[in-house]
């Protein structure tokens, strides 16, 4: 499953060239995000594994756990939670309670608060409200691995967690849970309260 064709902007990260499946991209997270801040200069301060650029805010009260890449015009808010190998590209919001974990996210995405979104790789675009979830383990199951059906068929990823690959301008109404391994069109909106599963039956 080809990132770029749900993320524009893929291709021209410092994760361009990866071109495995989203679900290995996140299981690797810290690695790649640790090998993209060894290429960061200024304006990008970098402390640790933790490089924050000098246009971005991360409010007093805000747990950014190495390694992490906040960039350009970023905002992270008091009470949010970053771990496991983040990377935040250009105008990103991480608002107040929201945690995310071992995941990417692209131009103008927004997490507005109370949110947690785990192993998961988010376009450019991407708005999700309050209280939406992006889960990323099946504890419901026996059988914990992540099915993904694609293209008609169910594809087997080999991981036990992945959340979603949410493509660019995709919509997460308040209070909505997106089930692990989850594939999310471009510009899709997920209504309010929704639930969004598509393990294979």
């Amino acid at each position: 499953m080809d990132i770029a064709a749900y993320v524009d902007r893929w291709r021209t990260s410092p994760f361009g060239c990866l071109t495995d499946s989203p679900w290995t991209v996140t299981q690797a997270a810290e690695a790649h995000v640790a090998a993209a801040i060894a290429g960061l200069t200024a304006p990008y301060v970098v402390n640790g594994e933790v490089a924050i650029h000098a246009s971005a805010t991360v409010e007093a009260g805000a747990v950014v756990k190495a390694p992490a890449i906040i960039g350009p015009r970023c905002f992270v808010a008091a009470g949010a939670y970053l771990r496991g190998g983040t990377f935040l590209d250009e105008d990103c919001i991480v608002g107040p309670g929201a945690e995310l974990k071992t995941s990417f996210m692209f131009k103008g995405s927004k997490l507005a608060h109370l949110n947690f979104v785990g192993d998961s790789i988010l376009g450019a675009g991407v708005n999700i409200e309050a209280g939406a979830i992006v889960a990323n383990y099946r504890n419901e199951l026996e059988d914990k691995a992540i099915r993904i059906v694609a293209d008609g068929r169910i594809i087997e990823t080999g991981v036990d967690k992945f959340g979603a690959l949410l493509g660019d301008g995709a919509r997460v109404g308040a209070n909505a849970v997106i089930a692990p391994g989850a594939v999310i069109a471009r510009s899709a909106r997920v209504p309010r309260l929704s639930l969004v599963d598509q393990y294979p039956r």
